[in-house]
């Protein structure tokens, strides 16, 4: 026999020894087996088959024979290794001689002695790397083709069993995944054969039917169904039968009537599906107690009419919370605008300056149908007289200097919503005209346009005049005075509104205080006392300004009350009074209403206009009218 034919029947015997010893075993066996045998084919002192485990940049051995016994739980960093090479390059190392010399950086390679080394990398399917198979030798290794060729069929056989070992376990991951996915369903998941007996049931239906799988698995489902139950599911399963594969599935109609092991029914929404495995036909059918549903369903039902009923009554006690107090006075007024909100009628606001008339007026719309629309605001006294008809009813373009464009009026921007005139006894007799008849017919005409313009809008009107009398003195119209005061609502003056003063005090002044950023104590009930004690001719914004000046002057969280009062600053004592003492509040209005009735007698009567007392004293109109009525001076000898 010659060299060649030896070396081919050893090459054969080894084979054959490989696949004999490994025949039979699987797993972590089979690799003890493997590289037992590659180590005696090679003839080589060890030899060892890895897993690769990339995230960590190591290598962990699944069997390792090394000098005739087994090297146990052996990891090790592939950096510095002579298996480096293998697993970065992907391929075929090999070293045959002076191998340490070549990584020095490996110790075991000193440990054993190791001259020369071959290795192979194992790839899966797709081409990626799951290991690699070596052997190391204590001698020079050969070089020869049919060595390498001998060690690449080792490492075929190796990876094909890794790859077999991977794809079970990825099939055993898929299984653990869908048993938890299956377990972990809140609806109830049963597991029907051919018959429709049961053969697996998850966690959710065993609680549904009262019952452990062991008690429920081959009992024939329809003996837990009730009425038409048994029908329906035995139905689905036949429809089934007539649907094309992958869509193999039916939603039940009408659900199920289930019962329980102990006979406690419930319905049940149900789907059912089929397949096969091993040539055997499954059902799978999916059931969700809507029993709970149906309860939570009626008591979110409950939940809600209570919720509504609760804001029913919320907006009953308190839709008007822009307007502060509970006074008797006060709440008197908040009845009135329930009242005439829901109305379509014109209403008329009447009060001093600063009780808050807007907000009244703001009430009525919002608690009115119009409240989606918008509330047009007019102050008839800001407005200069010549520009007061253009403001209420428009203007075309080139009407009067100065109109380059066509403008809408304030009435057509309040169509099918609310017009808010403050200061209304302000308005020119001209224009009480115009205004008298959109109260009528709903009707006016732009300036400089000849088209009668129709309007749907909602009047409230305000005034701190006390109109009966400028109808008297004929300063306003009577038919408009009576078509305006359709629905009187007097808001009461802060003083008549007893302890709705110290609320309101408290109020802005945690408001204000949020605004500064500042740390205030509440008011004492000595400060209390003294905000009582006050007239307020200027009424809630009087007060309001008060309590800026005493938050905006107070220190270490303390207000000076009295600091805050307008008697105590120097701008409040007169000109005309040489006395250095400090006059109390009583003197000082005294003063005040003296110098109010001296302006009176000096414009005989007169109020507003050129020459009246207003322009006198340096204020505004309707201010003057104010304090004339805060300081109770009497106008019935007055000439206009």
């Amino acid at each position: 026999m010659t060299d060649q034919e030896r070396r081919d029947t050893a090459e054969q015997e080894a084979i054959r020894a490989i696949v004999e010893g490994t025949a039979t075993h699987t797993g972590e066996r089979f690799f003890r087996e493997l590289v037992r045998h590659v180590a005696g084919a090679l003839d080589v002192h060890g030899a060892w088959v890895t897993e690769l485990i990339e995230d960590r940049g190591r290598l962990r051995s699944y069997a390792f024979w090394l000098d005739g016994d087994w090297v146990d739980e052996y990891e090790y960093a592939i950096a510095g290794t002579p298996c480096e090479p293998v697993i970065n390059d992907d391929c075929l190392v090999r070293v045959p001689d002076r191998v340490i010399e070549l990584f020095p950086k490996d110790p075991d390679l000193a440990e054993v002695g190791a001259v020369s080394y071959m290795g192979l990398p194992l790839h899966d399917t797709d081409g990626s790397i799951l290991g690699h198979l070596a052997v190391l030798d204590t001698r020079p290794m050969p070089e020869h083709e049919r060595f390498s060729d001998l060690f690449r069929i080792f490492a075929n056989r190796a990876a094909a069993e890794l790859r077999r070992l991977r794809a079970e376990a990825q099939v055993r991951e898929r299984e653990k995944k869908l048993s938890r996915l299956v377990d972990s369903a809140m609806d109830a998941i049963v597991e029907l054969d051919e018959k429709l007996c049961v053969t697996r049931v998850n966690p959710a239906a065993e609680k549904a039917f009262v019952g452990a799988a062991t008690d429920l698995i081959g009992r024939p489902f329809d003996t837990l169904l009730r009425g038409e139950g048994p029908d329906r599911l035995a139905a689905s399963a036949r429809e089934l039968g007539a649907l094309p594969e992958g869509r193999r599935y039916v939603w039940i109609a009408g659900g199920l009537r289930a019962a329980s092991i102990e006979g406690e029914e419930f319905p049940a929404e149900a789907t059912l599906s089929r397949f096969e495995v091993g040539g055997r036909r499954f059902h799978t059918l999916i059931l969700r107690n809507v029993d709970e549903r149906l309860q939570a369903e009626t008591r979110i039902r409950s939940l809600e009419q209570e919720a509504e009923d609760l804001r029913r009554e919320l907006r009953a006690l308190g839709k008007y919370e822009r307007i502060l107090g509970n006074s008797k006075a006060l709440l008197a007024v908040l009845r009135e605008i329930d009242q005439v909100a829901e109305t379509g009628a014109t209403v008329l606001i009447q009060g001093e300056t600063g009780t808050g008339k807007e907000l009244v007026a703001a009430a009525i719309h919002d608690a009115s149908p119009r409240s989606g629309r918008s509330m047009i605001k007019v102050n008839c006294a800001a407005i200069p007289a010549n520009l007061m008809e253009s403001e209420l009813f428009g203007h075309e373009r080139g009407a009067f200097t100065g109109a380059t464009q066509r403008r809408e009026g304030r009435f057509a921007m309040a169509d099918r919503g609310t017009i808010f005139l403050d200061e209304v006894g302000e308005l020119p007799p001209d224009l009480q005209v115009k205004l008298l008849r959109v109260l009528q017919e709903g009707q006016f005409e732009p300036v400089g346009s000849s088209k009668t313009q129709q309007v749907d809008v909602r009047v409230i009107a305000a005034t701190n005049r006390v109109l009966e009398e400028s109808v008297k003195r004929g300063e306003f119209r009577e038919d408009l005075f009576y078509r305006l005061n359709v629905f009187p609502i007097r808001v009461p003056p802060l003083r008549e509104r007893g302890e709705d003063v110290a609320l309101l005090a408290d109020t802005f002044l945690r408001k204000l205080a949020r605004e500064l950023g500042r740390e205030i104590e509440p008011l004492n009930e000595a400060a209390k006392t003294r905000l009582r004690a006050y007239d307020w001719p200027g009424n809630v914004r009087e007060l309001r300004n008060v309590m800026e000046r005493a938050a905006i002057t107070s220190r270490d969280g303390r207000i000076d009350l009295e600091r805050a009062f307008p008697a105590a600053r120097p701008d409040a004592v007169p000109e005309t009074v040489s006395e250095d003492r400090v006059r109390t509040e009583a003197e000082m209005r005294a003063l005040e209403r003296a110098n109010v009735e001296r302006a009176l007698e000096s414009c005989g009567g007169k109020v507003s206009g050129a020459d009246g007392a207003a322009e006198l004293l340096g204020m505004r109109p309707s201010t003057l009218s104010s304090r004339i009525k805060a300081l109770g001076i009497s106008r019935s000898d007055d000439r206009s």
